[in-house]
């Protein structure tokens, strides 16, 4: 156990200590090379990994890139001038909105989609329209659209989710009839919580007074893009509820947006550098390291854990989140797919919704969490570790506790 415990700390350390965005996936290729020298992974391990994966890092890649084609072909620009007349009131009125449509932006791209394509749209609003007072509303803000994108209502809303979903044999209509409520009570948990944690912010009643951006029509081909995408998330449940896999429908709608966009005049290495490569290096790697630790007794543990507790649904739930806090949201949700492997689907269920929410108590855990204090960076802004934890803990703990309220409802 202690060699695989090894590997996963090897995979772990770097990906915190190296400030790159490729960090998480030499981790993980870097832990998975600890687990095959000391013999508690094999090619086996690997193979079978490459056999689960494929299917949803298609899916997952293929919704990236049609929405890199949407951010080269203006519809996030022309997104932010849609956005900027609803800011023009009390602040309050802003941050629900951006609320509101970073967390339907995560249900239906997914939650590094919303990180990666809001969070700057949001800081650069907010400059322009708030240029006096915007420092202090970009750390409230910011945290608005990481919140939002909580548990995935919808299995491509998260690609861990996705990844387990299959594992488990779970259909997207299956998934959806039970984390659609559960999504919604925990929204709107977290946006009371996240409201309460920024009062004072949000009483400001001043009018926002600086220069609107530019609104630039769509053209023809973002038109396009816009349509294809719509039809494409429209077919998941259909798919499902006919028994049919959803990735080609994905991988096709990619191929359509991209030659529609190099059409238009984007550059393929444009789009190509919107989507999150390392995603799949990391993902391949946890789910090999994960294995390793499952074989070396990790998982029996937590099995005996849930066949001892009075209350299961809660048990798996909060362990999903303090495990995907400390160890990254991937390898943990990885090795609950092991443990769960036939147990009911809402003990499933219950850890996905724990890995969702955890993952806001400590910046490590997960990959949009990364992403989003990578692109906070960018944009000159840090976000302070004892603040992170603070919120975290004020918005996680009680919509954690909601949700799996809620999804003891409904199963």
């Amino acid at each position: 156990m202690l060699l695989a415990i090894a590997a996963m700390a090897t995979a772990l350390a770097i990906a915190l200590a190296w400030r790159n965005h490729w960090a998480p996936a030499a981790g993980a290729l870097a832990g998975l090379a600890v687990a095959l020298a000391g013999g508690v992974a094999s090619v086996a391990d690997i193979e079978h990994a490459l056999g689960d994966l494929w299917r949803p890092m298609i899916t997952i890649v293929g919704i990236m890139a049609t929405t890199a084609t949407a951010a080269e072909l203006g519809v996030f620009t022309r997104f932010a001038a849609w956005i900027e007349p609803r800011t023009r009131g009390p602040v309050k009125h802003a941050f629900r909105f951006v609320f509101v449509i970073a967390a339907l932006t995560a249900a239906l791209l997914s939650n590094d989609a919303a990180i990666l394509l809001l969070t700057p749209v949001v800081v650069e609003l907010l400059r322009a329209v708030y240029p006096k007072r915007h420092p202090k509303f970009v750390m409230p803000f910011a945290f608005c659209a990481f919140v939002a994108a909580g548990v995935a209502p919808l299995p491509t809303g998260n690609p861990m989710n996705l990844v387990v979903a299959y594992r488990a044999g779970i259909d997207f209509n299956t998934y959806a009839l039970h984390m659609i409520p559960v999504a919604i009570a925990g929204w709107l948990v977290a946006y009371a919580m996240l409201a309460w944690c920024y009062r004072g912010v949000l009483a400001d009643e001043g009018p926002a007074l600086g220069d609107a951006p530019p609104k630039v029509p769509l053209s023809r081909h973002a038109l396009v893009v816009l349509a294809v995408t719509g039809a494409s998330i429209a077919s998941y449940p259909i798919l499902a509820a006919l028994g049919q896999p959803i990735w080609p429908v994905a991988a096709s709608s990619a191929l359509i947006c991209v030659a529609v966009a190099l059409a238009r005049g984007a550059r393929l290495a444009r789009i190509a550098g919107g989507i999150s490569w390392e995603l799949v290096p990391f993902l391949f790697g946890v789910l090999v390291l994960a294995t390793a630790l499952a074989r070396a007794g990790v998982t029996d543990a937590l099995a005996s854990l849930y066949e001892s507790t009075p209350a299961p649904i809660a048990t798996v739930g909060a362990v999903a989140a303090a495990g995907s806090a400390l160890i990254d949201n991937h390898p943990m949700a990885l090795l609950h797919s092991l443990t769960l492997a036939g147990w009911p689907d809402k003990y499933v269920f219950a850890a996905l919704v724990g890995g969702d929410l955890g993952p806001r108590l400590l910046p490590i855990g997960s990959l949009a969490g990364l992403l989003w204090t990578h692109q906070l960076r960018r944009q000159g802004i840090t976000v302070p570790l004892g603040t992170f934890v603070r919120v975290g803990a004020i918005v996680t703990i009680p919509s954690l506790i909601v949700s799996l309220a809620v999804l003891w409802a409904v199963t």
